[in-house]
């Protein structure tokens, strides 16, 4: 249909053109955001698993590590100090990614992209040449900074950048880099674990500067969404990058649309309490409920943990780092996996089946453990029997990698209309980068005193969210992001919020200078 748009089954339009090799390449840049955070939870668990580091900064759980076998396993790594360090860096992202909504909105997403590689930069050095643990937790709150800015802007950028109906492919990347950073720093740790002299462990931190220096570079060469062009009052500018990212001159409708969600946006001059209002009950909901469930798959435990997990429960320190590579590596695939089926088979097929994935494999998990340390924490695994508990780690990991991960970072970003969206992102990464922080301090304590119940604890909530998906999240794929409004207006619950008067997607009366005769 020439000069207009199609209507899709899912009650919006398919506007007119594809998906270009320039917005898959500037997408790719983008989605480079992830390694920082990816190579950050990887590379923590691994640096707190070697003897050389423990032995440098935290002497007493050293000497509970050497301490005969007899030691209750649950609870040789329980140390608050331990933990703050790994923790300090999810606190220092909450409070940036408040911060970051108001760069990411006023002077457009790149910039913010820009200036979390270089604070993540920063913080790197100051980590690999850490003399004590003060320095290491100045450099974890710099590292967290940078994670905070990246994370609010990317899957924003990625969102607003991919036709509607790749939208899922291209914001999925975001995750991918995630898994490719964690897999990155797990053979890292590997390798720099053999080297003598204990300094490895230099080498690991100090590595972050590799992502960081890619997403920084990078962002440089990144364009402006025309979204966040036509918020700053760049009208000219954003229909010719939209003419660019679609690979045709007509994208009227779709650039007219973005003009009625700015006009909207403009007109909230509080987003913070605008947010709150009835009619964005659903949004709001979302952005606080799927990354607080994403926490509580219990799959950070898994990642920033894995070489002490696998340490904890009887693996020696070479077999405790390659079973996190090789659930690294499966978390990778898996990614894979969800990129080219979450705009076919939808969001909630995804979701739906990876959490009843996650439920099984935790149960097993749990079981494993309990029949051979029971609660007293005392015992040991055979080859074969350890062999077992990394497959079925393996198989939650992959359950996770194409559902609640990448998923996680997608639906919140494709749902939030423009005079909400930096608010929304901001709570949506505040909420994560908090439930990670809460986790991760408390990981070890929970693991000594639940024992194997700590994985039935979490198989519970990937239950009630599994069930919470099933009942509340409507399917958002191929909907254009400025016209998911109709998902909402046309679910049995969420309906109920919106007046027929709040649905405007490309009806409101727009001044002659900005819109464009279709």
């Amino acid at each position: 249909m020439a000069g207009g748009a199609i209507i899709n089954p899912a009650g919006g339009k398919d506007y007119p053109g594809k998906m270009t090799i320039y917005v898959f390449l500037t997408c790719l840049v983008a989605a480079t955001g992830g390694l920082i955070f990816g190579y950050d939870i990887g590379i923590s668990g691994g640096v707190t698993s070697m003897d050389s580091f423990l032995g440098k900064f935290f002497p007493s759980v050293h000497s509970k590590e050497l301490a005969s076998h007899s030691t209750n396993q649950y609870c040789k790594f329980d140390s608050q100090v331990l933990t703050s360090f790994t923790s300090s860096l999810y606190l220092a992202a909450l409070i940036a990614s408040f911060f970051a909504s108001t760069v990411t909105r006023v002077f457009g997403r790149k910039w913010s992209m820009l200036g979390g590689g270089v604070v993540f930069l920063v913080g790197a050095a100051i980590n690999g040449a850490a003399k004590n643990i003060a320095m290491l937790i100045i450099g974890r709150i710099l590292l967290g900074i940078g994670v905070g800015f990246a994370n609010q802007s990317v899957p924003v950028y990625l969102s607003e950048m991919a036709p509607a109906r790749r939208r899922g492919l291209l914001n999925m990347g975001f995750q991918l880099m995630i898994t490719i950073g964690i897999l990155a720093a797990n053979l890292i740790n590997y390798g720099t674990a053999k080297i003598s002299g204990g300094w490895g462990w230099r080498i690991s931190l100090a590595l972050a500067a590799v992502p960081a220096a890619i997403i920084t570079i990078g962002s440089l060469f990144l364009p402006d969404t025309p979204n966040s062009l036509i918020e700053r009052g760049h009208d000219e500018k954003a229909m010719n990058m939209l003419r660019r990212i679609r690979g045709t001159d007509d994208v009227a409708i779709e650039y007219n649309d973005l003009v009625v969600a700015s006009e909207e946006s403009k007109a909230v001059k509080h987003p913070w309490k605008n947010i709150i209002q009835r009619k964005y009950r659903a949004q709001l909901t979302m952005v606080i409920l799927i990354p607080f469930f994403q926490q509580f798959t219990g799959i950070n435990v898994i990642m920033f943990y894995a070489p002490v997990l696998f340490k904890t429960i009887g693996f020696g320190d070479n077999a405790s780092l390659m079973s996190a590579v090789i659930s690294g590596v499966v978390n990778v695939f898996a990614t894979l996996v969800s990129i080219f089926t979450v705009d076919k088979y939808g969001r909630r097929k995804l979701f739906l089946e990876g959490g009843i994935q996650m439920i099984i494999c935790q149960i097993i998990v749990g079981t494993l453990i309990a029949s051979k340390f029971g609660t007293s924490g005392e015992g040991h695994f055979s080859k074969t029997y350890a062999s077992f508990v990394v497959l079925f780690i393996c198989l939650y990991v992959a359950g996770f990698a194409w559902s609640w991960g990448p998923l996680g970072w997608l639906v919140p970003s494709e749902i939030l209309p423009l005079e909400i969206r930096s608010a929304g992102q901001s709570i949506n990464v505040s909420v994560n980068m908090l439930f990670t922080f809460i986790i991760a301090q408390v990981f070890l304590s929970m693991l000594c005193h639940m024992k194997f119940g700590l994985f039935y604890f979490f198989s519970g909530w990937v239950m009630v969210m599994t069930i919470f998906i099933y009942y509340f999240l409507p399917e958002t794929k191929n909907m254009p992001i400025e016209e998911m409004v109709l998902v909402w207006k046309n679910h049995w619950f969420w309906g109920k919020f919106i007046a027929d008067n709040e649905v405007h997607v490309g009806d409101l009366e727009m001044s002659n200078d900005r819109s464009i005769s279709v």
